[in-house]
């Protein structure tokens, strides 16, 4: 069942979210602009249960939180608003909770008996704080579609009762309520295949700069899609599993996975692609069979997915470069094999990672390096031993991070322990925002960190071999383009207020 009427829906899903607040000026050409995938899947298992279904796409449409809320209350009648809090890597979930606070309220002072949610996973990771601090009436603490649908409809009847709805936190008489957590979906092919894409603007979505950069001018259609849900792995640094409440990992099958491909790219035209999957080159069956369905149509895709380092065998590579998986991306994360090893990825060292990146060149397929600056035993030099690395990889693309304690990660217990500052606001927790404040380290400031990665990522983009490599292969457009992107330079609050220290080299 569908929408029947623009009025009268059942659940409004919102993706809360502001490109201009996340990534500043690189939101407007550089950044991709990603479809809700999550908010998408969920749409399907509450249409599949009966619910009428919209979807709200904030960032996807440039909505300010005071539109979102006028859209919903003067285009839909409805009871009930989820905010699907995620962002578009695992960890990026609590940098959207400012714009959902922000709607939030909006819709209230608008529709104050219009109740709504908070799923994702930060509230999965904070849920009673969540449930304090932000004007709303429920959280999920766990995955969020079953939470949703009786949620739902309890709201249908005369006098709702939560008390059975597992995994739900409401307030009852001025006291928090918490229900025990529910169970996570076991069979994901029939409880949700795939994402209900009719109902979001799919016109509006543009892959990301480097995802094209053999066809830079090409960036639309573009869909992100997952194959799998959850990760197997328990890094430190990393927040993915606070909505299972343990490490999952549970995969739709091949056949379900290319039926969404065909229809995506019957219908839609879609040739850009983004496998979502936390972890995608890691299941052998799962991974060549879908790369051996899409071999068979002969599609012309341009995916790019996840990798680890010690995830990467040879037997993988002629397939996914057949299938159309033109990037791979790494998450290197350190230069020094101690400071990997303080955050669960330190079983392989410099001279293997740098094999994987050559065998998967070699296979065809670009990679890209993820790299993190100021985990917990960084020092100036391990960071400075980190971006060596990402020198000596040379990846046809390159990201650094500051570390940071997102909420359900063990980074954020240590931060609490230790008593490290946070950011005072959820926006903070943005790699690219005005606001970040990453994590410091036993050693270095969070402005010393945070200075490091800013000169790491112009000095890589602007050294004159990385330059050379990737005009040769892709050619002077690319080159251009990413000299457009280095003139671009991030405001940091943390350092146009920090005091003038010693600057960390980058050299």
């Amino acid at each position: 069942m569908g929408i029947s009427s623009k009025h009268d829906i059942d659940v409004v899903l919102v993706n809360p979210g502001s490109r201009s607040a996340v990534y500043q000026k690189l939101g407007s050409k550089f950044s991709a602009i990603e479809p809700p995938s999550l908010a998408g899947l969920f749409a399907t298992y509450l249409i599949k249960n009966g619910l009428r279904v919209c979807i709200v796409d904030a960032p996807g449409q440039n909505l300010s939180p005071s539109t979102v809320a006028q859209q919903i209350v003067s285009d839909y009648r409805s009871k009930f608003v989820v905010m699907v809090v995620y962002g578009f890597q695992p960890s990026a979930s609590t940098q959207n909770m400012t714009s959902a606070g922000e709607t939030c309220t909006a819709i209230k002072s608008l529709s104050p008996d219009i109740k709504i949610m908070m799923t994702g996973t930060h509230p999965a990771a904070l849920p009673q704080q969540t449930l304090q601090e932000e004007n709303i009436d429920f959280v999920c603490d766990r995955e969020g579609p079953e939470t949703i649908l009786m949620t739902a409809k309890a709201l249908m009847e005369k006098n709702p009762n939560y008390a059975k709805i597992p995994s739900l936190w409401y307030l009852q008489d001025g006291e928090i309520m918490r229900n025990l957590p529910g169970e996570l979906m076991s069979d994901i092919d029939h409880q949700m295949p795939g994402v209900a894409w009719d109902l979001l603007p799919m016109n509006s979505y543009r892959a990301h700069n480097w995802h094209c950069f053999e066809h830079l001018s090409d960036r639309q259609p573009y869909v992100s899609m997952h194959t799998s849900l959850g990760c197997p792995y328990k890094c430190t640094f990393c927040c993915i599993n606070a909505p299972f409440g343990k490490p999952s990992y549970r995969l739709w099958s091949p056949d379900v996975v290319i039926k969404e491909i065909d229809m995506l790219v019957n219908k839609y035209g879609v040739k850009n692609i983004k496998f979502v999957d936390e972890m995608f080159v890691l299941n052998k069956r799962h991974v060549l069979g879908i790369c051996d369905r899409i071999i068979e149509r002969g599609y012309d895709l341009n995916i790019w997915a996840y990798a680890r380092v010690d995830t990467v065998k040879d037997e993988f590579l002629e397939k996914l470069a057949l299938a159309g998986i033109r990037w791979l991306a790494l998450g290197i994360e350190s230069g020094s094999k101690h400071v990997r090893d303080g955050v669960e990825k330190g079983r392989f060292g410099t001279e293997a990672i740098i094999d994987v990146v050559r065998k998967i060149q070699t296979a065809g397929i670009n990679v890209i390096g993820n790299y993190i600056f100021g985990l917990p035993d960084d020092t100036l030099e391990t960071m400075q031993e980190t971006f060596q690395l990402s020198i000596e990889a040379r990846c046809e693309f390159a990201n650094f991070y500051c570390a940071m304690a997102y909420p359900g990660s063990k980074l954020f217990d240590i931060a609490k322990s230790n008593g490290w500052d946070l950011p005072s606001s959820w926006i903070g927790y943005s790699q690219h925002s005005y606001e970040t404040q990453p994590l410091r380290t036993e050693t270095l400031t969070a402005a010393d960190v945070l200075k490091f990665r800013d000169e790491a990522f112009l000095r890589y983009y602007q050294e004159p071999g990385y330059l050379d490599f990737v005009t040769k292969k892709f050619g002077n457009g690319v080159g251009l383009h990413l000299r457009d992107m280095t003139k671009i330079k991030l405001q940091r609050k943390l350092l146009d207020n920090s005091p003038k220290m010693d600057d960390p080299k980058v050299a």
